[in-house]
C-alpha cells in the first residue's frame, strides 16, 4: 500500500536529517516498513491482549447473576466509575477519526468530538445521573418500561440497539485502518479480526471485566497522548514547547483555527446541530446509563460524570492539536490514521510501541463497552418478551453480544466513512429518546401514548431526512425560502411537540410504577 512507503527522516544523533518543510526532526530515523519494529509491535499487541483476557477471566468470579454481569453489582467506586466512562468515550472517535477530520477541515470538527461528547458527560452528571441511579435499573429501556409501559420499553429498545451499530463500526474501521497502515493487513480482514477479539473480550466478564481493563488502558493511553503532544510541539518549535505552540498558531491556515464558524448563520446552525447530536444525543444511551447504574451511589454516579467530562475535553484536545501539527509537518501524508504516523515519527521505538499499544487497547475498550450496551438491552428487554422468558437474561445477553458484533461488522462494510457513521449513530437516540427520558424524569407522566408518539414522530422525521439525504430540515420545502435548520435537532423538537400534544392520560402500567421514580 502507498502509505507504507512513507519514510520520516529525523535527527539521528550523528548528522542532521531534514524532514518536511525543512524542519529538524528528532528521535532517529523511523521507517514504516521496518519489519523488526512491526514484529516487536505485533508481539506486544498479542501479549497485551492476553493480559487483558487474563483480567477478564479473573473478573468472572465476581459474576453470579445478571446484575453483576450488566452493572457490576452496582458496586463501582468513584475512580473506577470515572475511568470506565472516560475509557468508553476515549475511543476511535476521539483518537483517530476526529484527529483526521480536524486535519482535513480544522477545529470546527471538534463540535462532535471532543466538545460535544465531553459536554454530554457534564450534562448527564448535572441532570440525569442521580435520578436514574435511584431507580435501580439494569438498562435504559427499563426506565421507559417502568415510567410509561411495556410498549414504550420495547420501542425504546428497538431504537437503542441499532443506534450502536454505527458507533461500533467506527471503532472497527479506525483500528483496522491502523493495522493496515502498520502491518499491511487488508482493511476487511482487520475488521473481522478486531470484531472477534472484541467479542470474546466482552463475553468473558461483562461489566466487571470492562471496568477493570478500562482503568488500566486509560491510564496508559493518557500518558502516551501527553508524551506525543509534548514531543510534536517541541519538534515544530525546534526544541521549545512555547515556540512550538506559537508556530502552530502562526503556520496553521487561519480558517482551521476557528472552533465555532460564525461567518454565515447557516454554518453556525450546522455546527450547533452537530454539537447537539453529541451533547444531547449521547445522554439517552445504554453505555452511559449502564455506568451510572453501576456506580455504588447516586453521588458517585454524578461525580464520575463530571470528572470524566472534564478530563475528556482536556485530554481530547491533544489529538486535535496533533491533527493541526500534522498539517505543518507532513502536508502530503495520508488523511487517515495520522496519529500513529506522528507517534512513529516523534517517539522512540519503545515509546512508539507503547503508544500504539495503548491506542489499540483504548479502542478495544470502547468496543467491548459498545457491544455490551445494546446486547444488554436485547437480553433484558427484547428477547425475553419475544421468547416468553424461556432463557435467563445472562444467557440471552451473551448470545446478543455475538449478534451485535456481527451486525456491526456488516455496518462497517456498508458505511460511507467513519465520521458519518459516528454522527448517524448519535442522531437516532437524540431524535427518539431524549424528550421522553427528560420529561419522564422531570414532569408528571402523560402516559404511554405520549412517549410512543414522541419516539415515533422523532425517528420518522429523522429517518425521512436520512433516506432522502436531506442536509437541512424539510430541505425541499424550506430551502427555497433560505430556511436551513439542522435535521436531527429539528426532528427532536417535533418529538417534543408530539409528546406535549398527546392527551394527558396515564396508563395503568405507568401509574403502578410511579413510586419507582421517587
Amino acid at each position: 500500500m502507498q502509505n507504507r512507503q512513507l519514510v520520516f527522516l529525523v535527527q539521528a544523533g550523528q548528522g542532521t536529517r531534514i524532514g518536511p518543510r525543512g524542519r529538524l526532526l528528532r528521535r532517529g530515523t523511523v521507517n514504516l516498513t521496518d519489519t523488526n519494529l512491526e514484529f516487536r509491535l505485533g508481539l506486544a499487541l498479542v501479549a497485551f491482549v492476553s493480559v487483558m483476557y487474563g483480567l477478564a477471566f479473573w473478573s468472572r468470579r465476581r459474576i453470579h447473576d445478571e446484575v453483576d454481569f450488566l452493572v457490576a453489582g452496582r458496586r463501582l467506586p468513584l475512580m473506577l466509575s470515572a475511568s470506565t466512562l472516560l475509557a468508553t468515550w476515549f475511543g476511535a472517535g476521539t483518537m483517530l477519526t476526529a484527529t483526521d477530520e480536524v486535519r482535513r477541515v480544522g477545529l470546527s470538527a471538534t463540535a462532535l468530538e471532543p466538545l460535544g461528547s465531553g459536554f454530554c458527560l457534564l450534562i448527564a452528571g448535572f441532570f440525569f445521573a442521580a435520578p436514574l441511579w435511584k431507580m435501580k435499573l439494569l438498562t435504559l429501556s427499563d426506565f421507559f418500561g417502568r415510567r410509561f409501559g411495556s410498549s414504550a420499553e420495547m420501542t425504546s429498545a428497538c431504537i437503542l440497539v441499532p443506534s450502536y451499530f454505527g458507533w461500533i463500526a467506527v471503532q472497527f474501521l479506525a483500528l483496522a485502518a491502523m493495522l493496515e497502515l502498520i502491518f499491511g493487513l487488508p482493511l476487511h480482514y482487520g475488521v473481522v479480526v478486531i470484531a472477534v477479539v472484541g467479542t470474546g473480550y466482552t463475553l468473558l466478564g461483562g461489566m466487571w471485566s470492562v471496568t477493570l481493563t478500562d482503568a488500566v488502558q486509560i491510564a496508559i493511553l493518557l500518558v502516551g497522548i501527553v508524551i506525543l503532544g509534548f514531543s510534536a510541539l517541541v519538534n515544530i518549535g525546534d526544541g521549545s514547547l512555547l515556540a512550538g505552540w506559537n508556530a502552530l498558531l502562526t503556520e496553521t491556515t487561519p480558517g482551521f483555527l476557528t472552533f465555532i464558524p460564525t461567518d454565515r448563520w447557516t454554518s453556525l446552525l450546522d455546527w450547533f446541530g452537530v454539537f447537539c447530536i453529541a451533547a444531547l444525543g449521547n445522554v439517552p444511551t445504554q453505555d452511559l446509563t449502564q455506568r451510572i447504574f453501576a456506580a455504588k451511589s447516586a453521588t458517585v454516579a454524578r461525580q464520575a460524570c463530571w470528572i470524566a467530562g472534564i478530563c475528556y475535553i482536556v485530554f481530547g484536545l491533544i489529538p486535535v492539536i496533533l491533527g493541526l501539527v500534522s498539517r505543518i509537518l507532513f502536508p502530503e501524508a495520508t488523511d487517515q490514521a495520522i496519529l500513529p504516523l506522528l507517534a512513529r515519527a516523534f517517539l522512540t521505538p519503545g515509546m512508539s510501541i507503547l503508544f500504539i499499544l495503548a491506542l489499540s487497547a483504548a479502542v478495544l475498550s470502547t468496543i467491548d463497552s459498545a457491544i455490551l450496551a445494546p446486547a444488554s438491552v436485547l437480553g433484558q428487554n427484547i428477547l425475553p418478551q419475544l421468547l416468553r422468558r424461556r432463557y435467563s437474561t445472562l444467557f440471552l445477553t451473551r448470545i446478543s453480544i455475538v449478534g451485535v458484533s456481527a451486525a456491526s461488522v456488516v455496518t462497517a462494510f456498508l458505511g460511507h466513512n467513519a465520521y458519518s457513521l459516528l454522527e448517524e449513530a448519535y442522531a437516532l437516540t437524540l431524535v427518539g429518546l431524549l424528550v421522553p427520558l427528560t420529561l419522564g424524569i422531570y414532569s408528571a407522566s402523560k402516559g404511554q401514548g405520549s412517549a410512543m408518539a414522541s419516539m415515533i414522530v422523532g425517528c420518522a422525521s429523522w429517518g425521512l431526512h436520512f433516506v432522502f439525504s436531506w442536509e437541512a430540515f424539510l430541505e425541499p420545502l424550506l430551502e427555497p425560502y433560505g430556511i436551513l435548520l439542522p435535521p436531527a435537532l429539528s426532528s427532536a423538537l417535533l418529538g417534543l411537540l408530539a409528546y406535549q400534544a398527546f392527551p394527558t392520560r396515564e396508563s395503568s402500567e405507568a401509574r403502578s410504577s410511579e413510586t419507582g421514580l421517587a
